[in-house]
């Protein structure tokens, strides 16, 4: 499910459905709010499972970021990539978006964004591994195309660079 309006217009997303459950509780009422409506402190990209946080309260969203921005609340992932990648380290590169997609490189260029991520191997499978990934920056795509940038792209992400289709 997206988390929020799409492309697409969508209405089936995770904030309407937070909004929606609030509404059913009686803990929101949007008729009596001027300023502020319940709010997802955090996303994932399509296709991507997780945990995300809803604020209900202006004072809620204003702490989650905080601790979020401050590294008080850490972002980690488990990822499936191609290869064998080195046992942990810390990536850093610029990140480039262009209409669909992004790309990673080691040097700053116009419209580039630092980016910054962590990686520990926890499994090698055969021709792949498990990775703890820990985002310090948290951009579009940022793991997909960091991981795929020093040659392990995510298994079954072709449009980063995996070898066959996730199925």
């Amino acid at each position: 499910i997206v988390v929020h309006t799409d492309d697409n217009k969508s209405e089936n997303t995770l904030i309407n459905m937070v909004k929606s459950y609030l509404c059913q509780k009686g803990e929101y009422a949007p008729e009596n709010e001027h300023s502020f409506s319940p709010a997802l402190c955090n996303r994932l990209d399509k296709n991507t499972s997780g945990l995300i946080v809803a604020a209900k309260t202006a004072l809620a969203l204003r702490i989650i970021n905080e601790k979020i921005k401050t590294r008080e609340i850490k972002k980690f992932y488990l990822c499936a990539v191609e290869g064998t990648p080195p046992q942990e380290g810390i990536l850093e590169g610029y990140l480039t978006r262009y209409d669909k997609i992004v790309r990673v490189s080691d040097t700053e260029s116009d419209g580039s964004k630092p980016i910054k991520t962590g990686f520990k191997l926890l499994k090698t499978l055969g021709n792949a591994s498990i990775m703890e990934i820990e985002l310090f920056t948290g951009r579009t795509h940022q793991i997909r195309a960091h991981m795929a940038h020093i040659g392990h792209p995510l298994v079954g992400d072709i449009k980063y660079g995996a070898k066959t289709k996730r199925e």
